[in-house]
C-alpha cells in the first residue's frame, strides 16, 4: 500500500483494489483477505469459509470508532452515528433508534442538530456505502479518493491490513474433488457458497480424477454462469435475474488426489 502511494505520482495511476491471497507453506494454506473477495474450501462436500468480506456493514464499529476519535475526518458533512433511515429536520427533538461504535443492538436517542448530517455508513447489503462513496473498507490504493464535490479524504478509513486464516492440509485426507475456490465479488454477488459447491461437484464428476484440466473447467463454468446470457434486457441468469456486472476472477486449486498435489 505504501509502494502504491509512492508510485502514484511517477506512474500517474489512481484508484485501488481489493486483495485476496493464498500461500502454501510447510503443509498449510494461509489465506489473506483485504476487501470483498471470498475464499472457501470444499472438502468431501463440506463448505469451509476461509475469509469474510470487509464492507461498511461488517466493519461498522471500527469505522465509527475511528470517526469518534478523529471527528475532523468527517468534515462538517457526516455523523459517526447510524440511524435506520435519514433523519429529517422535522424530527428534531423527537426520539429515533440509533447505534454507535459500542453497540450491536439499537437504542433510542433524542434527535439533535448534528444528527441531521449524512451518516458515515448508509444503505444495506451491496448498496451500503461509507461516506456515500465506497462499498468496501479494506484494500490497496485509493490514496486520492475523496467524497464527491468535497475535500474529505476516504483513505483514513480504509485499511490495507488483511485478515489471515490458516488451513492445515496435514490434518485431513484429501481426495481429487477437494478444492480451494478463490473468487472476486463479481462471483459472489450473484451466487452463494452452496451454489458454488454444487457447480464444483457437477463439473468435477464429469472428468476423470487425474485430468488436470478439470479444475480449469470448474473455474470457467463459475465465471460463465455468473455472467449469464446476453438477452434483450442485458445479461441474465437462468432465473432471469441480472448477471454479474462486476469483474469475475476465479481460481480453483486442488487440495489432493492421484497427482499428490499436497
Amino acid at each position: 500500500d505504501d509502494q502504491i502511494e509512492q508510485e502514484r505520482a511517477s506512474q500517474h495511476l489512481a484508484g485501488g483494489c481489493c486483495a485476496l491471497a493464498a500461500i502454501y507453506l510447510m503443509g498449510k494454506f494461509y489465506v489473506a483477505n483485504a476487501g470483498d473477495s471470498r475464499a472457501i474450501i470444499i472438502r468431501n462436500g463440506e463448505i469451509i469459509p476461509m475469509s469474510r468480506e470487509f464492507t461498511p456493514e461488517t466493519e461498522r464499529q471500527r469505522l465509527q470508532f475511528l470517526a469518534l476519535l478523529r471527528p475532523e475526518l468527517l468534515g462538517k458533512e457526516f455523523t459517526h452515528l447510524e440511524f435506520p433511515r435519514r433523519v429529517q429536520p422535522k424530527e428534531l427533538g423527537k426520539k429515533m433508534l440509533y447505534r454507535d461504535q459500542n453497540m450491536n443492538g439499537w437504542a433510542y436517542k433524542k434527535i439533535e442538530e448534528d444528527d441531521l448530517k449524512f451518516p458515515l455508513i448508509f444503505g444495506e447489503g451491496k448498496k451500503a456505502r461509507m461516506m456515500a462513496t465506497i462499498g468496501v473498507t479494506r484494500g490497496l490504493g485509493d490514496h486520492d479518493l475523496k467524497v464527491f464535490s468535497s475535500n474529505i479524504h476516504i483513505k483514513p478509513f480504509l485499511s490495507c491490513f488483511p485478515e489471515v486464516r490458516v488451513y492445515d492440509l496435514t490434518q485431513y485426507e484429501h481426495c481429487p474433488d477437494d478444492v480451494l475456490v478463490l473468487g472476486t465479488d463479481g462471483l459472489w454477488d450473484v451466487t452463494n457458497d452452496k451454489e458454488v459447491a454444487g457447480v464444483v461437484m457437477e463439473v468435477l464428476t464429469s472428468y476423470e480424477p487425474n485430468d488436470p484440466c478439470r479444475y480449469t473447467m470448474v473455474a470457467q463454468e463459475l465465471v460463465v454462469r455468473s455472467r449469464g446470457v446476453l438477452k434483450e434486457r442485458g445479461w441474465r441468469l437462468p432465473n432471469d435475474k441480472l448477471g454479474s456486472g462486476d469483474d469475475i476472477s476465479v481460481f480453483v486449486i486442488p487440495l489432493g488426489g492421484p497427482g499428490n498435489y499436497t
